[in-house]
Protein backbone atom coordinates (compact mmCIF):
# COMPACT_ATOMS: atom_id res chain seq x y z
CA UNK A 1 0.00 0.00 0.00
CA UNK A 2 1.23 3.41 -1.17
CA UNK A 3 0.15 6.96 -0.53
CA UNK A 4 -1.23 8.77 -3.53
CA UNK A 5 1.30 11.31 -3.50
CA UNK A 6 5.03 10.31 -3.01
CA UNK A 7 7.21 12.66 0.01
CA UNK A 8 9.90 14.90 -1.53
CA UNK A 9 13.54 13.37 -2.14
CA UNK A 10 15.22 13.85 1.22
CA UNK A 11 19.24 14.69 1.04
CA UNK A 12 19.04 13.44 4.64
CA UNK A 13 17.29 12.59 7.83
CA UNK A 14 14.80 14.92 8.36
CA UNK A 15 14.77 17.00 12.17
CA UNK A 16 12.68 14.73 13.31
CA UNK A 17 14.58 11.72 12.74
CA UNK A 18 17.49 13.08 14.35
CA UNK A 19 15.56 14.16 17.28
CA UNK A 20 13.21 10.70 17.68
CA UNK A 21 14.78 8.52 20.22
CA UNK A 22 18.12 6.30 19.81
CA UNK A 23 17.56 2.83 19.58
CA UNK A 24 17.75 0.75 22.88
CA UNK A 25 19.23 -3.12 23.21
CA UNK A 26 18.40 -5.23 26.31
CA UNK A 27 18.57 -8.44 27.63
CA UNK A 28 16.80 -10.96 26.01
CA UNK A 29 17.54 -9.20 22.59
CA UNK A 30 15.06 -6.68 23.40
CA UNK A 31 14.62 -3.87 21.15
CA UNK A 32 13.18 -0.06 22.10
CA UNK A 33 12.18 2.59 20.39
CA UNK A 34 12.08 0.93 17.03
CA UNK A 35 10.57 2.67 14.39
CA UNK A 36 11.21 1.90 10.63
CA UNK A 37 9.58 4.54 9.42
CA UNK A 38 12.62 6.64 10.86
CA UNK A 39 14.80 6.94 7.70
CA UNK A 40 17.89 7.83 9.68
CA UNK A 41 16.84 4.68 11.96
CA UNK A 42 16.56 2.31 8.85
CA UNK A 43 19.83 3.31 7.09
CA UNK A 44 21.89 3.45 10.49
CA UNK A 45 21.32 -0.31 11.56
CA UNK A 46 17.34 -1.10 11.69
CA UNK A 47 17.81 -2.69 7.57
CA UNK A 48 20.55 -4.67 8.55
CA UNK A 49 18.20 -5.73 12.10
CA UNK A 50 14.94 -6.41 9.73
CA UNK A 51 17.26 -8.60 7.13
CA UNK A 52 18.85 -10.69 9.84
CA UNK A 53 14.72 -11.52 11.17
CA UNK A 54 13.44 -12.10 8.25
CA UNK A 55 15.86 -14.79 7.41
CA UNK A 56 15.45 -16.52 10.43
CA UNK A 57 11.61 -16.47 10.04
CA UNK A 58 11.35 -17.80 6.30
CA UNK A 59 13.42 -20.78 7.55
CA UNK A 60 11.27 -21.55 10.51
CA UNK A 61 8.16 -21.00 8.42
CA UNK A 62 9.53 -23.30 5.88
CA UNK A 63 10.11 -25.71 8.50
CA UNK A 64 6.48 -25.05 9.69
CA UNK A 65 5.05 -25.82 6.44
CA UNK A 66 7.11 -29.09 5.69
CA UNK A 67 5.90 -30.42 9.29
CA UNK A 68 2.42 -29.26 8.16
CA UNK A 69 2.25 -31.57 5.05
CA UNK A 70 4.27 -34.30 6.50
CA UNK A 71 1.05 -36.53 5.95
CA UNK A 72 0.02 -35.70 2.68
CA UNK A 73 2.82 -37.73 1.47
CA UNK A 74 3.39 -40.27 4.19
CA UNK A 75 -0.10 -41.20 4.37
CA UNK A 76 0.89 -42.93 0.59
CA UNK A 77 3.37 -45.31 1.93
CA UNK A 78 1.15 -46.48 4.87
CA UNK A 79 -0.10 -49.19 3.25
CA UNK A 80 3.88 -50.71 2.52
CA UNK A 81 4.39 -50.19 5.81
CA UNK A 82 1.92 -52.94 6.80
CA UNK A 83 -0.65 -50.42 7.90
CA UNK A 84 -4.89 -51.52 6.58
CA UNK A 85 -6.48 -47.75 6.74
CA UNK A 86 -10.12 -47.44 5.22
CA UNK A 87 -10.07 -44.32 2.41
CA UNK A 88 -12.25 -42.67 4.73
CA UNK A 89 -9.29 -42.74 7.66
CA UNK A 90 -6.70 -42.03 4.98
CA UNK A 91 -8.30 -38.64 4.32
CA UNK A 92 -8.90 -37.76 7.34
CA UNK A 93 -5.38 -38.15 8.47
CA UNK A 94 -4.42 -35.40 5.73
CA UNK A 95 -7.18 -32.93 6.07
CA UNK A 96 -6.72 -32.83 10.17
CA UNK A 97 -3.70 -31.35 10.22
CA UNK A 98 -4.96 -28.02 7.85
CA UNK A 99 -7.90 -28.25 10.30
CA UNK A 100 -6.00 -27.97 13.19
CA UNK A 101 -3.71 -25.15 11.54
CA UNK A 102 -6.37 -23.28 10.51
CA UNK A 103 -7.67 -23.13 13.90
CA UNK A 104 -4.66 -22.18 15.20
CA UNK A 105 -3.50 -19.21 13.21
CA UNK A 106 -6.01 -17.11 15.46
CA UNK A 107 -4.16 -17.49 18.55
CA UNK A 108 -1.30 -17.25 16.99
CA UNK A 109 -1.86 -14.15 15.56
CA UNK A 110 -1.64 -12.55 19.03
CA UNK A 111 0.99 -14.42 20.61
CA UNK A 112 3.94 -12.02 19.14
CA UNK A 113 3.18 -9.47 20.75
CA UNK A 114 2.97 -11.18 24.21
CA UNK A 115 5.88 -13.28 23.98
CA UNK A 116 8.16 -11.39 21.49
CA UNK A 117 9.01 -11.83 17.99
CA UNK A 118 12.39 -13.87 18.84
CA UNK A 119 10.48 -15.63 21.61
CA UNK A 120 7.44 -17.01 19.79
CA UNK A 121 9.69 -18.47 16.67
CA UNK A 122 12.02 -20.48 19.37
CA UNK A 123 8.69 -21.53 20.60
CA UNK A 124 6.56 -22.37 18.18
CA UNK A 125 9.88 -23.72 16.01
CA UNK A 126 9.95 -26.07 19.11
CA UNK A 127 6.45 -26.93 19.30
CA UNK A 128 7.48 -28.44 15.42
CA UNK A 129 9.37 -31.06 17.24
CA UNK A 130 6.35 -32.95 18.88
CA UNK A 131 4.69 -33.61 15.40
CA UNK A 132 7.92 -34.99 14.10
CA UNK A 133 8.72 -37.37 16.68
CA UNK A 134 5.44 -38.57 17.31
CA UNK A 135 4.94 -39.35 13.65
CA UNK A 136 8.23 -40.90 13.48
CA UNK A 137 7.05 -43.38 16.40
CA UNK A 138 3.52 -44.13 15.43
CA UNK A 139 4.07 -45.00 12.06
CA UNK A 140 6.97 -47.23 13.31
CA UNK A 141 4.21 -49.65 14.27
CA UNK A 142 1.54 -50.77 12.21
CA UNK A 143 -0.86 -51.57 14.72
CA UNK A 144 -0.77 -48.34 16.18
CA UNK A 145 -4.71 -47.06 16.03
CA UNK A 146 -6.42 -45.14 13.83
CA UNK A 147 -6.96 -42.61 16.79
CA UNK A 148 -3.57 -42.25 17.99
CA UNK A 149 -1.96 -41.78 14.39
CA UNK A 150 -5.14 -39.46 14.27
CA UNK A 151 -4.05 -37.18 17.10
CA UNK A 152 -0.51 -37.40 15.94
CA UNK A 153 -1.88 -36.16 12.22
CA UNK A 154 -3.33 -32.78 14.38
CA UNK A 155 -0.32 -32.50 15.80
CA UNK A 156 0.78 -31.62 12.39
CA UNK A 157 -1.23 -28.24 12.91
CA UNK A 158 1.62 -26.72 14.85
CA UNK A 159 3.61 -26.30 11.66
CA UNK A 160 -0.28 -24.52 10.03
CA UNK A 161 -0.34 -21.73 12.83
CA UNK A 162 3.57 -20.67 12.02
CA UNK A 163 2.59 -18.72 9.23
CA UNK A 164 0.44 -16.33 10.86
CA UNK A 165 3.13 -16.06 14.30
CA UNK A 166 5.56 -15.38 11.39
CA UNK A 167 3.65 -12.60 9.22
CA UNK A 168 2.35 -10.82 12.24
CA UNK A 169 6.28 -10.77 13.36
CA UNK A 170 7.68 -9.26 10.13
CA UNK A 171 5.25 -6.66 9.29
CA UNK A 172 6.70 -5.30 12.47
CA UNK A 173 9.67 -4.95 11.08
CA UNK A 174 9.53 -3.12 7.93
CA UNK A 175 8.36 0.48 6.98
CA UNK A 176 4.96 0.84 4.95
CA UNK A 177 6.72 1.21 1.43
CA UNK A 178 8.74 -2.49 2.13
CA UNK A 179 6.02 -4.58 3.56
CA UNK A 180 4.82 -6.08 0.76
CA UNK A 181 8.19 -6.92 -0.83
CA UNK A 182 9.14 -8.81 2.77
CA UNK A 183 5.74 -10.61 3.63
CA UNK A 184 6.22 -11.65 -0.36
CA UNK A 185 8.82 -13.51 0.60
CA UNK A 186 8.13 -14.52 3.77
CA UNK A 187 4.95 -16.38 2.43
CA UNK A 188 6.60 -18.03 -0.35
CA UNK A 189 9.56 -19.23 1.82
CA UNK A 190 6.67 -20.97 3.94
CA UNK A 191 4.60 -22.10 1.13
CA UNK A 192 7.81 -23.79 -0.47
CA UNK A 193 7.73 -26.19 2.40
CA UNK A 194 4.58 -28.27 1.47
CA UNK A 195 6.89 -28.99 -1.80
CA UNK A 196 10.07 -29.99 -0.39
CA UNK A 197 8.36 -32.50 2.00
CA UNK A 198 6.61 -34.15 -1.08
CA UNK A 199 9.55 -34.04 -2.98
CA UNK A 200 12.40 -35.33 -0.32
CA UNK A 201 10.16 -37.60 2.45
CA UNK A 202 9.75 -39.98 -0.52
CA UNK A 203 13.82 -39.91 -0.92
CA UNK A 204 14.33 -39.74 2.50
CA UNK A 205 12.43 -43.23 3.59
CA UNK A 206 13.84 -45.10 0.81
CA UNK A 207 17.83 -44.30 1.33
CA UNK A 208 17.69 -43.60 4.64
CA UNK A 209 16.42 -47.09 4.51
CA UNK A 210 19.23 -48.62 1.87
CA UNK A 211 16.76 -50.39 -0.35
CA UNK A 212 13.70 -51.32 1.50
CA UNK A 213 11.12 -48.55 3.22
CA UNK A 214 12.03 -46.78 6.36
CA UNK A 215 8.86 -44.49 7.10
CA UNK A 216 9.86 -43.36 10.38
CA UNK A 217 12.36 -41.21 8.88
CA UNK A 218 9.62 -38.91 7.70
CA UNK A 219 9.32 -37.57 10.89
CA UNK A 220 13.01 -37.82 12.81
CA UNK A 221 14.71 -36.47 9.61
CA UNK A 222 13.79 -33.00 10.28
CA UNK A 223 14.29 -32.78 13.83
CA UNK A 224 17.98 -31.56 14.14
CA UNK A 225 16.76 -28.70 11.12
CA UNK A 226 13.97 -27.67 13.31
CA UNK A 227 17.14 -27.06 16.36
CA UNK A 228 18.77 -25.41 14.24
CA UNK A 229 15.75 -22.55 13.59
CA UNK A 230 15.46 -23.11 17.21
CA UNK A 231 18.90 -21.83 17.68
CA UNK A 232 19.32 -19.32 14.77
CA UNK A 233 15.85 -17.67 16.49
CA UNK A 234 17.89 -17.46 19.55
CA UNK A 235 21.16 -16.29 18.70
CA UNK A 236 20.09 -13.94 15.93
CA UNK A 237 16.54 -12.88 16.32
CA UNK A 238 15.06 -9.66 18.14
CA UNK A 239 11.80 -9.10 20.16
CA UNK A 240 10.93 -5.52 19.69
CA UNK A 241 8.97 -3.92 22.68
CA UNK A 242 6.98 -1.72 20.40
CA UNK A 243 4.92 -4.89 18.48
CA UNK A 244 1.92 -4.32 20.14
CA UNK A 245 -1.49 -6.51 19.78
CA UNK A 246 -4.98 -5.06 18.10
CA UNK A 247 -7.38 -6.54 19.43
CA UNK A 248 -9.69 -3.37 18.71
CA UNK A 249 -8.38 -3.51 15.12
CA UNK A 250 -9.72 -7.21 15.00
CA UNK A 251 -13.13 -6.36 16.49
CA UNK A 252 -13.16 -3.64 13.61
CA UNK A 253 -12.56 -5.97 11.02
CA UNK A 254 -14.73 -8.59 12.18
CA UNK A 255 -17.64 -6.09 12.22
CA UNK A 256 -16.72 -5.15 7.86
CA UNK A 257 -18.91 -7.68 5.87
CA UNK A 258 -16.04 -7.39 2.92
CA UNK A 259 -14.25 -9.22 5.12
CA UNK A 260 -16.15 -12.36 5.29
CA UNK A 261 -16.58 -11.94 1.25
CA UNK A 262 -13.16 -11.93 1.22
CA UNK A 263 -12.39 -15.06 3.35
CA UNK A 264 -14.57 -16.82 1.19
CA UNK A 265 -12.79 -15.90 -1.92
CA UNK A 266 -9.15 -17.33 0.08
CA UNK A 267 -11.08 -20.19 0.70
CA UNK A 268 -11.29 -20.35 -2.47
CA UNK A 269 -7.42 -19.64 -3.81
CA UNK A 270 -4.85 -20.25 -0.64
CA UNK A 271 -7.68 -23.02 0.36
CA UNK A 272 -7.95 -24.45 -2.52
CA UNK A 273 -3.73 -24.60 -3.03
CA UNK A 274 -3.15 -26.34 0.61
CA UNK A 275 -5.93 -28.73 -0.14
CA UNK A 276 -4.76 -29.88 -3.19
CA UNK A 277 -1.72 -29.71 -2.02
CA UNK A 278 -2.09 -31.86 0.30
CA UNK A 279 -4.49 -34.73 -1.23
CA UNK A 280 -2.00 -34.34 -4.73
CA UNK A 281 0.10 -37.38 -4.10
CA UNK A 282 -3.09 -39.80 -2.80
CA UNK A 283 -4.86 -38.70 -6.15
CA UNK A 284 -1.73 -39.86 -8.41
CA UNK A 285 -1.43 -43.17 -5.92
CA UNK A 286 -4.98 -43.80 -6.49
CA UNK A 287 -5.66 -43.27 -10.06
CA UNK A 288 -2.53 -43.82 -11.32
CA UNK A 289 -0.39 -46.16 -9.17
CA UNK A 290 2.42 -46.75 -11.72
CA UNK A 291 3.34 -42.89 -11.56
CA UNK A 292 3.19 -43.30 -7.83
CA UNK A 293 6.84 -42.97 -7.16
CA UNK A 294 9.94 -43.30 -9.50
CA UNK A 295 13.19 -45.40 -8.59
CA UNK A 296 16.00 -42.91 -9.42
CA UNK A 297 19.04 -45.27 -8.15
CA UNK A 298 18.10 -46.63 -5.24
CA UNK A 299 16.14 -43.51 -4.20
CA UNK A 300 11.64 -43.02 -4.93
CA UNK A 301 10.72 -39.62 -6.46
CA UNK A 302 7.14 -38.60 -6.59
CA UNK A 303 6.17 -36.12 -8.75
CA UNK A 304 3.20 -34.67 -6.68
CA UNK A 305 5.44 -32.38 -5.42
CA UNK A 306 5.23 -30.32 -9.20
CA UNK A 307 1.85 -29.07 -8.09
CA UNK A 308 2.63 -27.39 -4.66
CA UNK A 309 6.04 -25.81 -6.08
CA UNK A 310 4.29 -24.04 -9.56
CA UNK A 311 1.50 -22.90 -6.95
CA UNK A 312 4.24 -21.27 -4.96
CA UNK A 313 5.97 -19.56 -7.12
CA UNK A 314 2.90 -18.40 -9.07
CA UNK A 315 1.95 -16.35 -6.00
CA UNK A 316 4.40 -13.05 -6.38
CA UNK A 317 2.97 -13.37 -9.57
CA UNK A 318 -0.65 -12.99 -8.81
CA UNK A 319 0.17 -10.05 -6.71
CA UNK A 320 2.01 -7.81 -9.32
CA UNK A 321 -0.61 -8.26 -11.70
CA UNK A 322 -2.70 -7.56 -8.99
CA UNK A 323 0.04 -4.13 -8.48
CA UNK A 324 -1.25 -3.72 -12.31
CA UNK A 325 -4.70 -4.51 -13.51
CA UNK A 326 -6.31 -4.53 -10.01
CA UNK A 327 -6.98 -7.59 -7.56
CA UNK A 328 -10.51 -8.21 -8.47
CA UNK A 329 -9.85 -8.56 -12.05
CA UNK A 330 -7.33 -10.86 -12.11
CA UNK A 331 -8.79 -13.28 -9.39
CA UNK A 332 -11.90 -13.13 -11.51
CA UNK A 333 -9.30 -14.99 -14.35
CA UNK A 334 -8.03 -17.05 -11.75
CA UNK A 335 -11.45 -18.68 -10.68
CA UNK A 336 -11.78 -19.22 -14.10
CA UNK A 337 -8.83 -20.72 -15.34
CA UNK A 338 -9.09 -23.06 -11.68
CA UNK A 339 -12.70 -23.85 -13.38
CA UNK A 340 -11.50 -24.96 -16.54
CA UNK A 341 -8.56 -26.83 -15.00
CA UNK A 342 -11.27 -28.87 -13.13
CA UNK A 343 -13.43 -29.68 -15.73
CA UNK A 344 -10.26 -30.55 -17.51
CA UNK A 345 -9.29 -32.69 -14.99
CA UNK A 346 -12.68 -34.71 -15.02
CA UNK A 347 -12.24 -35.11 -19.13
CA UNK A 348 -8.62 -36.48 -18.77
CA UNK A 349 -9.43 -39.41 -15.65
CA UNK A 350 -11.35 -41.60 -17.98
CA UNK A 351 -8.63 -41.42 -20.44
CA UNK A 352 -5.86 -43.04 -17.84
CA UNK A 353 -3.73 -40.74 -19.19
CA UNK A 354 -1.45 -39.65 -16.82
CA UNK A 355 0.59 -36.75 -18.41
CA UNK A 356 -2.73 -35.19 -18.99
CA UNK A 357 -3.79 -35.33 -15.51
CA UNK A 358 -0.53 -33.19 -13.93
CA UNK A 359 -1.16 -30.95 -16.82
CA UNK A 360 -4.45 -30.30 -15.70
CA UNK A 361 -3.81 -29.94 -12.20
CA UNK A 362 -0.80 -27.89 -12.71
CA UNK A 363 -2.94 -25.89 -14.64
CA UNK A 364 -5.02 -25.39 -11.22
CA UNK A 365 -2.09 -25.11 -9.27
CA UNK A 366 -0.70 -22.43 -11.33
CA UNK A 367 -4.10 -20.49 -11.00
CA UNK A 368 -4.63 -21.19 -7.36
CA UNK A 369 -1.09 -19.48 -7.05
CA UNK A 370 -2.12 -16.56 -8.91
CA UNK A 371 -5.22 -16.19 -7.18
CA UNK A 372 -3.42 -16.27 -3.68
CA UNK A 373 -1.52 -12.87 -4.53
CA UNK A 374 -4.29 -11.15 -6.05
CA UNK A 375 -6.79 -11.99 -3.33
CA UNK A 376 -4.20 -10.88 -0.66
CA UNK A 377 -3.62 -7.39 -2.55
CA UNK A 378 -7.49 -6.75 -3.18
CA UNK A 379 -7.96 -6.81 0.97
CA UNK A 380 -6.01 -3.49 1.73
CA UNK A 381 -7.48 -2.26 -1.42
CA UNK A 382 -11.08 -2.92 -0.09
CA UNK A 383 -10.71 -1.48 3.15
CA UNK A 384 -9.26 1.44 2.23
CA UNK A 385 -12.18 2.08 -0.67
CA UNK A 386 -14.83 1.17 2.36
CA UNK A 387 -13.28 4.08 4.68
CA UNK A 388 -13.87 6.83 1.64
CA UNK A 389 -10.72 7.32 -0.03
CA UNK A 390 -10.05 8.74 -3.37
CA UNK A 391 -7.59 5.53 -4.97
CA UNK A 392 -8.14 3.02 -3.10
CA UNK A 393 -5.96 0.40 -4.77
CA UNK A 394 -2.50 2.82 -4.18
CA UNK A 395 -3.98 4.91 -0.75
CA UNK A 396 -3.89 2.68 2.36
CA UNK A 397 -6.28 5.65 3.89
CA UNK A 398 -6.02 6.44 7.52
CA UNK A 399 -4.63 4.68 10.84
CA UNK A 400 -7.81 2.90 12.04
CA UNK A 401 -8.16 2.22 8.24
CA UNK A 402 -4.34 0.50 8.53
CA UNK A 403 -5.53 -1.19 11.68
CA UNK A 404 -8.32 -2.90 10.20
CA UNK A 405 -6.77 -3.86 7.17
CA UNK A 406 -3.19 -5.48 9.33
CA UNK A 407 -6.09 -7.67 11.39
CA UNK A 408 -8.18 -8.44 8.34
CA UNK A 409 -5.05 -10.12 6.37
CA UNK A 410 -4.64 -12.25 9.29
CA UNK A 411 -8.28 -12.87 10.04
CA UNK A 412 -8.48 -13.94 6.37
CA UNK A 413 -5.39 -16.11 6.71
CA UNK A 414 -6.60 -18.00 8.94
CA UNK A 415 -9.98 -18.49 7.37
CA UNK A 416 -8.66 -19.66 3.99
CA UNK A 417 -6.92 -22.45 5.75
CA UNK A 418 -9.66 -24.20 6.43
CA UNK A 419 -10.14 -25.05 2.31
CA UNK A 420 -7.21 -27.76 3.38
CA UNK A 421 -9.81 -29.26 5.20
CA UNK A 422 -12.26 -28.80 3.22
CA UNK A 423 -11.17 -30.40 0.11
CA UNK A 424 -9.65 -33.43 0.86
CA UNK A 425 -12.46 -33.92 3.03
CA UNK A 426 -15.02 -33.58 -0.15
CA UNK A 427 -13.04 -35.67 -2.30
CA UNK A 428 -12.67 -38.45 0.64
CA UNK A 429 -16.71 -38.61 0.78
CA UNK A 430 -16.77 -38.39 -3.38
CA UNK A 431 -14.47 -41.44 -3.58
CA UNK A 432 -16.09 -43.70 -0.74
CA UNK A 433 -19.48 -43.06 -1.64
CA UNK A 434 -19.39 -42.87 -5.83
CA UNK A 435 -16.43 -44.72 -5.87
CA UNK A 436 -14.13 -41.87 -7.79
CA UNK A 437 -13.85 -38.32 -7.43
CA UNK A 438 -15.39 -37.35 -10.22
CA UNK A 439 -18.26 -35.35 -8.67
CA UNK A 440 -16.25 -33.60 -6.11
CA UNK A 441 -14.26 -32.61 -8.96
CA UNK A 442 -17.64 -31.55 -10.54
CA UNK A 443 -18.40 -30.14 -7.45
CA UNK A 444 -15.39 -27.41 -7.03
CA UNK A 445 -15.33 -26.16 -10.78
CA UNK A 446 -18.89 -25.35 -9.81
CA UNK A 447 -17.85 -23.16 -6.59
CA UNK A 448 -14.99 -21.67 -8.71
CA UNK A 449 -17.44 -20.00 -11.03
CA UNK A 450 -19.97 -18.84 -8.49
CA UNK A 451 -16.67 -17.62 -6.55
CA UNK A 452 -15.86 -15.57 -10.18
CA UNK A 453 -19.41 -14.19 -10.55
CA UNK A 454 -19.28 -13.16 -6.97
CA UNK A 455 -15.47 -11.30 -7.35
CA UNK A 456 -17.28 -9.30 -10.56
CA UNK A 457 -20.46 -8.71 -8.88
CA UNK A 458 -19.01 -7.47 -5.58
CA UNK A 459 -16.20 -5.62 -6.81
CA UNK A 460 -16.10 -5.14 -10.64
CA UNK A 461 -19.71 -4.16 -11.23
CA UNK A 462 -21.29 -0.35 -11.69
CA UNK A 463 -22.95 0.27 -8.83
CA UNK A 464 -21.68 -1.76 -5.97
CA UNK A 465 -20.40 -0.29 -3.25
CA UNK A 466 -16.77 0.06 -4.00
CA UNK A 467 -17.74 1.07 -7.74
CA UNK A 468 -15.12 3.93 -9.07
CA UNK A 469 -12.51 2.22 -7.27
CA UNK A 470 -9.87 -0.31 -8.67
CA UNK A 471 -9.86 -3.06 -6.25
Amino acid sequence: MTATSAPATRLGPSPDDLNAPSLVHRPGRWIDNWNPENQDQWENGGKLIASRNLKWSIFAEFLGFIVWQLWSIVVVSLPAAGFTFSTAEIFWLISMPSLVGATLRFPYTFLVPKFGGRNWTIISAGLLLIPSIALGISVGNPDTPFGVMLFVAALAGFGGGNFASSMSNITFFYPQSQKGYALGLNAAGGNVGAAVAQLLVPIIITLGAIGTLNITLAGFFWVPFILLAMWGAWKYMDNLSSAKADFAGSVAALKEPHLWILAVLYIGTFGSFIGFASVFPKLIADQFPEYSTFQVASASLSLAFIGALVGSLARPFGGRLADRFGGASVTVAAFGVMAIGALAVTVVLPLGNFWAFLGSFVLIFVATGIGNGSTYRMIPSVFSARSGVADAHVNSGDVNTQRKTAAALGLISAIGAYGGFIIPQVLGFSKTTTGDYTNAIYGFALAYVVMMAVTAFVYLRRGSSVAGQRI
